[in-house]
């Protein structure tokens, strides 16, 4: 499978290029200046229930859009919009970011979850060809 993906080296952090996903009429009005999205979290919304992820309802926040994920047994979204830089720059980011959950006395793991959903994100980027130069990497 994607070797990038192993346990405890969850990597949640997705930038990637495309001319797919340009600015939504009215867009840039809900979001901070530079930034949108709209249209990747619609075409996620779309693509993502094919591989077994059920998303919720788009959520528009100030820097980008938030993508609930159903069903799961944590709490789980899919983060995206545009990156700051070239108008083909986008970033998606999962929440939580790190498998690991620290609780008061204990840590949670979470890697299985948070694995199966970057695994699904990983498969609708890599498999259309209008989307390059997909990169993973931990969040910072």
């Amino acid at each position: 499978m994607i070797s990038t993906f192993g346990v405890r080296n969850v990597k949640t952090q997705v930038t990637f290029r495309s001319s797919k996903f340009p600015p939504d009429d009215g867009e840039e009005a809900e979001v901070n200046p530079g930034l949108w999205g709209k249209r990747l979290a619609e075409y996620l919304v779309e693509k993502l229930p094919a591989t077994g992820i059920q998303p919720g309802s788009i959520v528009v926040e100030d820097w980008g859009y938030y993508i609930p994920i159903i069903g799961e047994a944590i709490k789980m979204a899919v983060c995206c919009g545009h990156q700051s830089g070239d108008d083909d720059e986008f970033l998606c980011f999962t929440h939580p970011g790190s498998p690991i959950e620290r609780k008061l006395f204990k840590s949670v793991d979470h890697t299985a979850e948070l694995t199966r959903l970057t695994r699904a994100i990983h498969q609708v980027l890599a498999s259309d060809p209008e989307i390059r130069e997909v990169v993973w990497a931990e969040p910072q």
